[in-house]
Order: C-alpha cells, then structure tokens, then sequence
C-alpha cells in the first residue's frame, strides 16, 4: 500500500482505524434527562420529606421535654464528652491531611510577531526552495496541507522561513527564548508577581533539550533565587504540558506557601524535516510555534484572585506495548536526517489510550446517574454475557468546556463523533488548530483562552484538558472555574481578532 495511503489517514480517519466507537445505547434523550435529574437530586428528594417530618416532631417539643433531655445529657456526661473528643480529633485528622488546593492564579500564551506568519502558499513555497524535497512528496504535503485544518496565519521561525534555511544551536536557542520570555513577561504583568517569589520551575519541550537546560535558561534570564526547584522535561510528547502540571500539584503538596511555574512548549528550528520520508513529513505539515506559560499556587490567599482551582489529574501510558511505544519515534531516515516518523498505527493507539484515560476519570467526575448506567451495561455484558453495546457516559453533565489538544483535524473529528459532542464544545480546538495549528503541549491553553476571549466561562464551570503524546500517552487535568472570567479584562492571544472567530473550516481547503 503506498505510503500517502497510510499517512493521509492521520488528517483523514479510515474506517479500519477510527477510536473505539462510543456510540450511547440509549437514545430517548428526555427519558435519559429526566432520569440523570431524578438520580442526581435523588439524596434532596429522599432528605426532604425527612427532614420536614423531623422539623415536625420538633415543633411539638414543651419546655419540660427540653428539660428532660438535658437532664439525661447530664447524666451521660462521660458518654458526651467521649463523642465531643471523638469528633474533634477525626475533625482535626481530616483538616490535616486533606490534599492542599491547587490554585491556576493565571496563565499567558505566546503569540508571535507578524513577521514569523506563514500562510499556506509560504509554506509550500519556501519546502520547493529548499531543494531537498521530490515533486510526488512536495504534492503530498500539500494534500496533507489542504485537509489539515490549518488557516493562513500560523507561525513558524525564522530560521525555518529563510532561504535558505538556516536550522542551528543558536536559532534553536532564540526560538526558545521569544517563547518562553514572551509568555513569562506577560504572565508576569497579569500576576505582578516578581519573579523572585517563584519557588518551583517546570519546563517541558519534547525535541529540543540543549545544555544548559531551558530551565537553566529562564533562571538566568530572570534571576530567580537559588533553592528555587527546578525541572526540565524532555522528550515526553505533546501531553508533557498536564504531566507538568500534575508534577507541579504534587510538589505543591509538600513545599507550602509556594509559587510554582510551569512553561509548556515546542521547538521547531532543529527539528523541521528535509528529507523525503513520508512518515516523517506529515509534522512539518502540522506542528507551528507556540508557547504558554502557566502560574500555580497553594496559598489560600490567592484564592480571591485565581481564576480556576485543579480537582483532578489522570495520567495513562501504553508504553509497556511495544506497538504503543514506537507510534511516535524520532529517528534517522535513510540519507541520515532526523525527523519525527508518525506510525500508521497511531489513530488506534490513541483512541486505546484514551479508552483507558476515561475510563479512570470517568468515576471521578460522573454523575451518579451515569455511573449506575455504566456498571448495570458491565454486569448485564460480563454477568449475564447479554449482547449489548458497551455503555460509555456522557461526559457533557461532567463538563461544561472541553480543551482537546490540537494534534490533528482527524483526532479532533473522531472524538467530537464517539463522545457526541456539540460544534460548541469543540469551537476552541478547530480554531486553534487553525489559527495557530499544532503548538504541541501548550495547544490547550490556548483553547481555554478561545474560551475566555469568549466570555463563556462561568464561576463554577467544569473544564477538561485532554493530551495525547508519544509513548504512547493520554493525559487529563479537570479544573473549576473559581469565578466568571470578564474578556473585557482579559490579555490574550484571541482578544485583537476574537470577533472574527468562529471561522467555517472545510474538509478540503485548496491551495
């Protein structure tokens, strides 16, 4: 089978390759609504009329009944008194070792300058000046290209965008730093934090890890203290950005009255493709610059001023597969080029990932109603072998806002059909994807900031941020919304042009 087969698949889902199909047993949409209504107030439906009976025989309570009572306290004072230290001390083991909250006091993404534009044309101009690519793989980027999803104003370097191009240690390193500098600084302005209150520090960047460290890198630049802790992440694919930020939760549980910094991002420069390998072609096709920068805390303090608190992080792996493990490699090809070969594998890896992500979260944020759903299909399934369809939940009463990370028209396509979600809750992917196309790990907060641009989140909102990288891994951080975002308030990437979005996005845009 040619390979533009194999690899058109990953913009382009094929029927043999599509994730699990979570199609919902049940379809009496006002059944099932009033059934989740009756289950989840089901505890208010069943106190009531008891705490009304219990109001009613209190009501007929005389002076002497009162008397009575506290006449036979007194007599049992021993017993009061066991109960009283019994209920402060498990009182007290419960404050103690309670979980500290996580709070995301703000975050910030970078958006390039206007000189670092690439729309479509440039791109498949620019790869035909190169020289180092055939016409039949210069004609496969542009198919990939043209059912991509991407728009015309997506970023790339400067390094990349000249002729000839220029990919070098210190392109690489400049590239890094606009990046990581440009969020921090507005992160900073936002926050008024100064930089020497930070007292933990994550970076993470798949492909580029030079020495020293990025981490290294914003230390010096800003001059943050010297017990600062500090982490660089590596190699760990586009879901690092939420194993940074469950990294981050739990030193946060154990250094209190902390700040900790998380900067998720790609590096494009050393990492662009020349070479004719078609597996390996497909990232230059997707992956733009980008870059956020994310500002977490413990203090209670700063629960008056943080936009969202973090209630949950699930993180799955698969790379105990070897078939999981090999779908996302960077490696040589041929003529001795490195690039990112992309496996035809790995529509299927993912939606086995995700299967198993959701199935570990699913608990933890579902209705009752929901669950009772799930496990009566698993016993009717594994008990009384009925042949039924799996019941998957619906995700829609858990969250209010979904961040699915960028990667691909085709990921996105798939999960918006099998988890039956809305062209809303979808709007912040596609318009990242293409606006400013795949930026890797920091992709979903700019989704969250299309939504904030938007107006749309509302104190008490649910928000879900789900990854997928190489590995093969799967991702999921849960947050609430601590309070209604205000966009006329707002700093961000969307503000200057939110009003033109959303855009209509063909299957198949012609360049």
């Amino acid at each position: 089978m040619p390979d533009s087969v194999h690899y058109k698949s990953l913009i382009q889902p094929s029927c043999s390759r599509k994730l699990p199909d979570f199609k919902q047993s049940v379809k009496l949409k006002y059944v099932k609504l009033g059934y989740h209504y009756v289950i989840t107030h089901g505890m208010y439906l069943f106190l009531s009329p008891l705490v009304a009976l219990i109001a009613a025989q209190l009501s007929t309570f005389s002076i002497q009944d009162i008397y009575d009572l506290w006449e036979h306290l007194r007599f049992n004072f021993i017993s009061v008194i066991l109960c009283s230290t019994l209920l402060v001390f498990l009182s007290t083991l419960y404050f103690l070792t309670r979980p500290q909250p996580v709070y995301l006091v703000n975050f910030a993404c970078y958006k390039p300058e206007d000189a670092r534009k690439c729309t479509r044309q440039i791109f498949m101009e620019r790869s035909g000046l190169t020289g180092t690519f055939s016409q039949e793989n210069l004609d496969f980027q542009r198919k990939i290209l043209e059912r991509s999803g991407l728009g015309e104003s997506t970023y790339l370097p400067e390094a990349v965008l000249r002729v000839p191009p220029n990919p070098c240690m210190a392109e690489a390193r400049k590239e890094a730093e606009y990046v990581m500098f440009g969020a921090l600084d507005e992160l900073f302005a936002k926050t008024s934090l100064k930089p020497k209150d930070i007292g933990i520090l994550i970076v993470n960047c798949s492909l580029f890890n030079p020495t020293p460290s990025l981490s290294a890198m914003v230390i010096n630049h800003y001059k943050l203290r010297g017990n600062i802790v500090s982490y660089n992440l590596g190699g760990m694919g586009c879901s690092a950005g939420l194993i940074s930020i469950d990294l981050a939760k739990d030193l946060l549980q154990v250094h209190p009255n902390s700040y900790a910094l998380v900067i998720s991002m790609e590096n494009i420069t050393l990492n662009w493709y020349f070479g004719n390998e078609r597996s390996m072609l497909v990232s230059n096709c997707l992956f733009r610059m980008g870059g956020a920068a994310i500002l977490l805390s413990n203090k209670r303090s700063d629960r008056w001023r943080s936009k969202y608190r973090l209630v949950h992080t699930v993180r799955t792996h698969k790379g105990a597969d070897d078939k999981c493990f090999s779908c996302v490699t960077q490696q040589e090809d041929p003529t001795g080029r490195i690039g990112v070969s992309l496996s035809k594998d790995l529509m299927a890896v993912a939606g086995d990932a995700l299967k198993t992500n959701i199935t570990t979260l699913g608990p933890l944020v579902l209705p009752m109603s929901e669950q009772l759903l799930f496990f009566a299909t698993l016993v009717a399934r594994k008990v009384f072998k009925l042949k039924i369809k799996p019941y998957i939940p619906d995700f829609k009463l858990a969250f209010e806002h979904f961040c699915i990370h960028a990667g691909g028209r085709a990921v996105l396509d798939e999960l918006e059909k099998n988890l039956q979600l809305s062209d809303r809750h979808m709007e912040p992917s596609r318009m990242t994807l293409y606006r400013f196309g795949n930026t890797s790990s920091s992709s979903l907060w700019y989704e969250l900031a299309y939504s904030e641009a938007k107006g749309r989140i509302k104190r008490g909102d649910r928000t879900w941020q789900i990854a997928f990288g190489s590995g093969f891994k799967c991702n999921s951080a849960v947050w609430k919304a601590l309070r209604t975002i205000n966009p006329a308030k707002e700093k961000n990437p969307w503000m200057d042009e939110i009003h033109q979005f959303p855009v209509d996005v063909p299957k198949v845009s012609t360049i």
